[in-house]
């Protein structure tokens, strides 16, 4: 009975790591494109391939890494880029917080590891899944993501070497372009995401031009003046969607 009732879950397992691999590919094609603009990037920083390669590793987190990159290249403070970064990952505690409450009881040990592979893309295909989640199914997901993302960056560092300097540096505008996909479609969907992020720019704006704060602050404090904004002018924006 026993032997019986572990073959069951072995099969699961094995289903669950083969559905965590499928669902995981659409993803790995995305973050390849995207790691090797990161990589080729970071060269035109300055960074070494060792650096580069680390920070994919580290912080795995797409968006965070460009930006920091660019807040980098103007000379920003490792502070502000910290805390901009924190800032901007922040939302991760809550999509952490709805996976571990979704995520079988017997594997809670595991969400610290589960937490650090959670990204915008992994959470929403995570998410998706009907009824309890387990760890066979997410690791696999995520670790294909990892490693697409990893494997991207440093591949993306290493064809800066043959590709022509003014090709490297117009590699620039994947910087915005990766922000404009995330955000168009967004804005498209959501009037209060699009009254916020034009807000966002006009206070970036301002503050930027009028230099009442030093470089680098202008960025962290449109992140919190906006934040604040939307959680106290639109507070029952989905509780009206659901009704």
């Amino acid at each position: 009975m026993k032997k019986k009732i572990d073959q069951e879950e072995n099969q699961i397992i094995i289903k669950n790591v083969r559905e965590g691999i499928i669902a995981g590919i659409p993803i790995l094609v995305g973050y390849i494109p995207v790691a090797m603009a990161f990589g080729m990037l970071a060269k035109t920083v300055g960074t070494t391939f060792a650096e580069s390669l680390l920070f994919s590793i580290l912080v795995f987190a797409g968006a965070s890494q460009f930006m920091a990159l660019n807040l980098l290249a103007v000379g920003v403070g490792i502070g502000e880029i910290i805390l901009a970064t924190l800032l901007m990952n922040f939302r991760h505690f809550l999509m952490s917080g709805s996976l571990a409450a979704r995520l079988k009881k017997g594997e809670r040990a595991l969400i610290p590891l589960l937490a650090f592979g959670v990204t915008d893309e992994t959470f929403s295909v995570t998410m998706l899944k009907k009824g309890e989640v387990e760890a066979s199914y997410v690791l696999p997901l995520q670790l294909i993501s990892y490693i697409s993302w990893v494997g991207g960056t440093g591949l993306g560092y290493l064809l800066g070497e043959v590709i022509p300097p003014i090709l490297r540096n117009s590699m620039g505008i994947a910087l915005y372009g990766m922000f404009m996909a995330i955000l168009i479609p967004a804005m498209k969907a959501s009037k209060t995401v699009t009254i916020l992020a034009l807000g966002a720019g006009a206070v970036n704006t301002l503050i930027t031009y009028s230099k009442i704060l030093p470089s680098g602050w202008s960025l962290i404090v449109t992140i919190l003046v906006v934040s604040a904004a939307g959680v106290y002018l639109f507070p029952e924006e989905e509780e009206t969607k659901d009704e």
